[in-house]
C-alpha cells in the first residue's frame, strides 16, 4: 500500500478519534482501517495511536506525524482537485507546433477565436518545418502537412488540401506548359528546403503514385520567397492552393495539371496519447475539426485515368 494512502488514513483516524467512524467516512471496513494503520507504525517502528475499547488518542509520535503530515496531505488534495479542474475545464498552457507558412496563414486568426472561448488557456505556439519529437520537446499536438507515418501518434485528420502546380504566365511562355508530370523533370521547380538535394514530387497517375525528379532552381523552409521568385518567372510551385489562392485569380500564376495532383495531403493534428489528454487539448481538438474549412467552391478533383 502507497505510504500517502496510509497516511490519509491515519489522519482520518486521528480526526474521527475512532477507527469505526474513519471507516465509515472512507467507505472501508473497520479491520482494513486498523490494519493499514498498524502498517504504519510497522514502517516507521512506533506506536502512533494508544487504542482502548472505547477511544483512540495520539501518542506524542502520533501527533508529530500529523502535524507534519498534514501540510502534504493538503498540497495533494489542491493538487488532485486542480488536475481533476484540468481534465474538466479547458485551462493551463498548451503547446503546439506548427510549420512557418501556417503562422502566415488563418492559423493565428484561429487561435485567436479559441482564446475568445477559453480565456483560461495560455497558447505557447512553436514555428517550425522540422519535424517535433512531441515527447522529447513536450509539444501537446502538432498541425502537419502530409501522410504521418509515425505509429506513436494519434492523428487526426482535420481538412483534405488542395494542392496546386503553378507558374508565372512569362514561365510558362519562355518554357511551355506540361501536359504529364513526367515532363516537369525538365523544368525548374521551387522546393521545400526538407526535400534535401535530391527532391521529388508526387502525382496521381491511373489512381497510383507517380513520382518525378526535379531539377531545383532554389529552396526555402517556407513558401512565401518561393512564391516571390516564382512571380518573378523563375521556376515551378507545387504547394497547397491556399498559400498561392489570392495569386491564381490575380492571373499572376497559371496551374497545369490539376487532374494529376495528389489527393492524400491532409492538414491533420498529431498527438501522443489517446485517452487522459487535457480539457483544453480535446477543446482545441473539436474546435480545429469545426472551424476549419476548405475554401469555396474547392471540392474533390476528378481524376485523369
Amino acid at each position: 500500500m502507497d505510504s500517502l494512502d496510509l497516511i490519509k488514513t491515519f489522519h482520518e483516524v486521528a480526526a474521527q478519534g475512532s477507527f469505526s467512524q474513519a471507516a465509515k467516512r472512507l467507505d472501508m471496513s473497520k479491520a482494513t482501517v486498523s490494519k493499514y494503520v498498524a502498517e504504519l507504525e510497522t514502517r516507521f517502528g512506533v506506536r502512533l495511536l494508544n487504542r482502548s475499547t472505547r477511544s483512540v488518542s495520539l501518542t506524542d509520535a502520533g501527533a508529530l506525524l500529523l502535524e507534519r503530515s498534514k501540510p502534504v496531505i493538503e498540497m495533494v488534495e489542491h493538487t488532485q482537485a486542480e488536475l481533476q479542474d484540468h481534465a474538466s475545464k479547458p485551462r493551463g498552457r498548451l503547446r503546439i507546433s506548427a510549420s512557418h507558412g501556417m503562422g502566415q496563414g488563418n492559423l493565428p486568426n484561429l487561435l485567436a477565436q479559441y482564446m475568445g472561448y477559453y480565456p483560461d488557456v495560455h497558447i505557447s505556439l512553436q514555428l517550425t518545418n522540422r519535424v517535433v519529437d512531441l515527447a522529447e520537446e513536450g509539444i501537446d499536438v502538432a498541425l502537419r502537412f502530409g501522410p504521418i507515418t509515425d505509429a506513436n501518434l494519434i492523428v487526426r485528420r482535420l481538412l483534405l488540401m488542395d494542392l496546386v502546380v503553378c507558374a508565372s504566365p512569362r514561365y510558362w511562355k519562355k518554357h511551355g506548359k506540361p501536359t504529364h508530370p513526367s515532363e516537369l523533370a525538365q523544368h525548374d521547380a521551387l522546393t521545400n528546403f526538407n526535400q534535401g538535394q535530391h527532391p521529388e514530387w508526387t502525382f496521381e497517375v491511373d489512381g497510383k503514385p507517380f513520382k518525378v525528379d526535379v531539377k531545383s532552381r532554389m529552396d526555402a523552409t517556407e513558401g512565401a520567397p518561393l512564391i516571390e521568385v516564382a512571380l518573378h518567372g523563375f521556376g515551378v510551385l507545387y504547394l497547397p492552393t491556399l498559400l498561392v489562392q489570392s495569386h491564381l485569380d490575380k492571373g499572376e500564376l497559371e496551374p497545369v495539371l490539376q487532374d494529376y495532383v495528389r489527393g492524400d495531403m491532409w492538414l491533420s493534428a498529431a498527438y501522443l496519447q489517446r485517452r487522459h489528454n487535457s480539457a483544453a487539448l480535446r477543446a482545441l481538438l473539436d474546435f480545429l475539426e469545426t472551424r476549419i474549412k476548405a475554401p469555396p467552391g474547392k471540392g474533390p478533383r476528378p481524376k485523369k485515368t
